[in-house]
């Protein structure tokens, strides 16, 4: 240990100014290296707790964790990504997705508003993007490639519809950036659930606007008049999707159960479908298990690499030296609020979601409550914009899930460029939630 501190310099002498842009620019530095996030801040923090406090700070990293992982709340995140990996193995979201044909029925563009209506349900009963994408990847992208829709059309729907799990309830994002904050998560549900309904909105809208400008982009495809007992059976497959997401939504925004409750409900729900549905298996739940477990083991190691970052940037007295250049942009607490969105913006091309929220959100709610805002508007304002860090280049989570499924011909560039009008839209709903804070209502 004492060799270890004589390689590592003063960082106190330094003074927080240069400390700051050398912690950060090592962290640039070690990521572009190619190691995981969470290893790079936990050493980050470790080699400047050591350089600016001496040994006295490891027991203070430690107990920064364990603030962190002791969280009540935070066992409805296993819960919601179990959710996710049994719909993924059953075959719900292909009952679902049929059963949306009575929705697209002979409209035009219908196939592709039936995958964001299926999206939309995937999106409540999971809030994990990852499955979803690769679901309507595997599902609807080969049905709208052969029925002759535009590749850059169907390529855009199923990654965007996939990545509305962000916004609409019960979602991950919300969850930690809830925990984050220190904000109440039902209320988070509260505000984001119309703004998220409101993006898929203005999705269908392209759709139908692109459909009925050009008809060669979303051809009608050629299907008989459904018959009764063909309708039956197809509502089946809407029964118990909905039923789940009545459950674990109505007994949140109904008072009933606590977001982690309602978590739990869920996964109880989803596992007694597959038992109606005579899908369960060992094989199912072991596969599931080892998802969540790989999953949540992602979210927990960059959770604590970003809490320990956090807690020694805010003991050497970083933050306050940031939250102070922040301000200093302008006198306008807009310009401020927007200096802030350009900033995530960036971040979100380069870092993971759960990495953006924890290293900056310590930072920025206090700007914002400071400022006079609702931290659970910017919440919801903060999912959106991870919405835009979803699909955008150059790592654009969405587009490598849906990379991995899609044909051999369609090239990782090609999908980047249809998912551009989408990131287009998704600006336009930042812009709408940040213009008119009435649209998250809490």
């Amino acid at each position: 240990m004492t060799d270890l501190l004589v390689l590592i310099p003063d960082f106190k002498a330094l003074g927080i100014e240069l400390a700051t842009v050398l912690m950060f620019g090592s962290l640039l530095l070690l990521l572009l290296t190619g190691m995981p996030l969470a290893f790079v801040t936990l050493l980050v923090a470790l080699i400047f707790a050591l350089g600016w406090f001496g040994p006295g700070a490891v027991p203070l990293i430690v107990s920064r964790i364990f603030s962190f992982v002791n969280s009540f709340v935070f066992v409805s995140v296993p819960m919601f990504v179990l959710m996710a990996a049994i719909l993924d193995r059953s075959g719900i979201a292909r009952d679902l997705f049929d059963a949306m044909r009575l929705v697209g029925g002979r409209l035009r563009g219908g196939i592709a508003i039936q995958t964001l209506l299926v999206a939309v349900v995937l999106a409540a009963m999971s809030g994990i993007i990852g499955g979803e994408v690769v679901l309507l990847g595997v599902i609807a992208l080969p049905q709208m490639l052969r029925l002759g829709y535009d590749r850059k059309l169907a390529i855009g729907v199923c990654c965007a519809g996939g990545a509305l799990g962000t916004m609409i309830p019960p979602s991950i994002v919300l969850i930690i950036y809830g925990l984050t904050a220190s904000v109440s998560i039902g209320d988070l549900f509260t505000a984001a659930f119309f703004p998220g309904l409101m993006l898929a909105g203005m999705y269908a809208a392209y759709i139908l606007i692109r459909a009925y400008s050009n008809p060669d982009v979303a051809p009608i495809p050629e299907v008989g008049e459904i018959a009764l007992s063909e309708k039956l059976r197809l509502l089946k497959g809407l029964f118990l999707p909905i039923l789940v997401v009545m459950f674990v939504l109505g007994s949140i925004y109904g008072g009933i159960a606590s977001v982690t409750e309602a978590s739990a409900i869920g996964v109880l729900g989803v596992t007694i479908s597959t038992i109606i549905r005579r899908e369960f298996t060992p094989k199912l739940i072991m596969g599931a298990a080892r998802q969540t477990l790989a999953t949540v083991g992602m979210i927990v190691w960059i959770g604590v690499g970003a809490s320990a970052l956090v807690g020694v940037f805010n003991l050497m007295g970083g933050i306050r030296f940031v939250q102070a250049l922040i301000t200093g942009v302008s006198d306008e607490p807009i310009v401020v609020i927007l200096f802030m969105m350009l900033i995530l913006f960036v971040l979100g091309m380069f870092l993971d979601w759960v990495g953006i929220a924890l290293l900056t959100m310590p930072i920025f709610v206090p700007i914002v409550s400071q400022l006079g805002y609702d931290p659970i508007w910017f919440g919801v304002v903060f999912a959106m914009n991870m919405q835009v860090s979803f699909l955008s280049p150059p790592f654009g989570p969405a587009a490598f899930y849906l990379k991995s499924v899609a044909p051999p011909d369609i090239s990782l560039g090609e999908i980047f460029m249809a998912l551009l009008p989408f990131i287009m839209i998704q600006i336009v709903a930042v812009a709408l939630l940040i213009i008119f804070p009435g649209i998250a209502v809490g």
